[in-house]
């Protein structure tokens, strides 16, 4: 989810690679899950997201929607999943009640960022801290690749990229169509090919993903 503001007003002025060190780690978080509630729809799923649920948890995107964990909502004209924020406080679906989280190995990438964010710019990326999201004051530096706890990094930064421009660009062929059919046509195969055919876990998401992106660039 894009934010319209500076980085000067949300971060500390820096900006981050993999091999940097950084004034993330909450050790553990201590009891506390105040970034597990009241997240609204921002927690948006990825392909890969989708890919590590399935491989934890047994089941694809299909059933986790008719189980009330995930939810389908517009993200600049374009429909992608995102965890559902449930009861009163508004606490994520997958938040047992001692506040732990119920799929940490296999958590979204939005989650592992937390407290950082992405800034994407000239067709890359870097990582830069969010100073006002999270209330531990006394967090300690640790290397971003170690805080985000992902497999191939090099590989996950390449799809990272890759999936983020396509939105993009998707998003304006989405804005130029005032009759909303080409939409509706591009919505349902991004759904369908990218989020709930399952994939197999058993082999590497990122040869499934790019034969599904050769697919996707047909339409």
């Amino acid at each position: 989810m894009k934010r319209n503001v500076s980085l000067s007003e949300i971060s500390d002025g820096r900006l981050y690679g993999e091999n940097d060190m950084v004034k993330a780690d909450c050790h553990g978080c201590q009891g506390c899950f105040q970034c597990c509630t009241g997240m609204g729809r921002s927690v948006i799923l990825d392909p890969y997201d989708v890919f590590r649920l399935q491989k934890e948890l047994g089941c694809g995107l299909s059933q986790l929607l008719a189980e009330g964990k995930v939810e389908l909502n517009v993200v600049d004209g374009v429909i992608l999943p995102n965890l559902r924020m449930t009861e009163e406080d508004e606490r994520c679906s997958f938040l047992n009640e001692e506040g732990r989280c119920a799929i940490h190995g296999s958590r979204p990438g939005i989650c592992r960022l937390f407290p950082l964010g992405r800034f994407y710019e000239n067709g890359d990326f870097k990582y830069f801290l969010q100073t006002g999201e999270c209330r531990e004051s006394r967090r300690t530096k640790v290397k971003v690749s170690k805080w985000i706890d992902t497999p191939e990094q090099g590989r996950y930064h390449e799809f990272l990229c890759q999936w983020h421009y396509y939105l993009n660009d998707l998003e304006e062929r989405v804005a130029d169509d005032p009759d909303g059919e080409e939409s509706k046509k591009l919505n349902i195969q991004l759904l369908q090919n990218l989020y709930l055919t399952p994939y197999d876990t058993q082999q590497s998401f990122y040869e499934q993903f790019s034969e599904r992106m050769d697919i996707q660039s047909r339409f």
